[in-house]
């Protein structure tokens, strides 16, 4: 459950913080009326989102046997792949949302409120696609998937995104963002070590050593504490010595370049777009970072 929730509560409140960001920029430029196209655009993107997760799944039932594994190893591996690029890039380059002011202003110069509307459906299609994405392949990894999890995480992301958009909270992004993503970073070392063992129960990746140890009489992957532990961590009680050099060198690779290499002013610019829109009606930005 924790999984589906953290997931869920990441993406929904990137998606809020976007939409927010779009609201209190309107209500700066006095063109507050157009926040209908926003509404129709995230109303869209939320539907198209809920439309591409019941075509991935039946999709995704429809395999078995080999193409079974070889598809889940896959799916798994790509799931990884994107969790690291979004918490990399979002690290990196400076998520400042300066072309969310950009678009606004050149839809308003060319009278055309379709890009308004166009800003929200892609913002929140994006988010509910990675989540799609992400949500499968942890479930695949896990072999359960908690409904509660994820709908608690979209709630709680939506009102406390509410809540600093009203100014009434204020969060620390910086460290919101930082501990979300190490963990997301736990969690895709496990999908990309679970997606070789699928592909090695294809016969796609070869195995070299099957179980370079076996701890399972002491933890079982399967019970209840090694599930929670794979569901956590990606544990796997007797890996093969591929899933364990990928998993470790994954994560030294990904945490270098996450915690070694210094933000370019990602958080203060959130910040200056959270705050510096509307001076008198969002929260301080001193209160926000630290």
């Amino acid at each position: 459950m924790f999984i589906e929730f953290l997931i869920t509560f990441r993406e929904t409140f990137e998606a809020a913080l976007i939409i927010g960001i779009i609201f209190s920029y309107l209500r700066k430029i006095d063109q507050f009326e157009k926040r209908k196209y926003v509404f129709m655009g995230t109303f869209l993107g939320i539907l198209f989102s809920i439309l591409g997760a019941i075509i991935f799944q039946s999709i995704l039932g429809g395999f078995e046997g080999q193409v079974e594994e070889v598809f889940e190893g896959f799916m798994m591996i790509i799931g990884a792949t994107m969790i690291t690029t979004m918490v990399v890039w979002l690290h990196r380059q400076s998520k400042s949302f300066k072309y969310i002011e950009t678009t606004i202003n050149r839809s308003l110069d060319k009278s055309q409120s379709y890009g308004i509307f166009f800003l929200a459906f892609i913002s929140v299609l994006r988010e509910g696609i990675e989540t799609v994405i992400f949500l499968s392949a942890s479930t695949l990894s896990q072999e359960s998937f908690s409904l509660f999890g994820s709908i608690a995480g979209i709630v709680v992301a939506i009102f406390v995104g509410m809540l600093v958009y009203k100014g009434i909270i204020s969060i620390n992004l910086r460290a919101f963002f930082n501990i979300t993503s190490l963990f997301l970073i736990i969690v895709a070392a496990g999908l990309l070590s679970y997606g070789i063992h699928e592909l090695q129960e294809a016969n796609i990746i070869p195995t070299i050593i099957e179980h370079i140890y076996d701890i399972n009489p002491l933890i079982y992957e399967k019970g209840a504490l090694g599930s929670l532990l794979n569901a956590i961590f990606g544990y796997n009680g007797n890996p093969s010595l591929i899933e364990t050099l990928a998993y470790l060198i994954y994560l030294a690779i990904t945490l270098f370049t996450y915690f070694g290499v210094p933000s370019i002013k990602n958080a203060k610019e959130i910040s200056k777009s959270l705050n510096c829109l509307d001076q008198d009606e969002t929260v301080d930005k001193n209160n926000i970072l630290a």
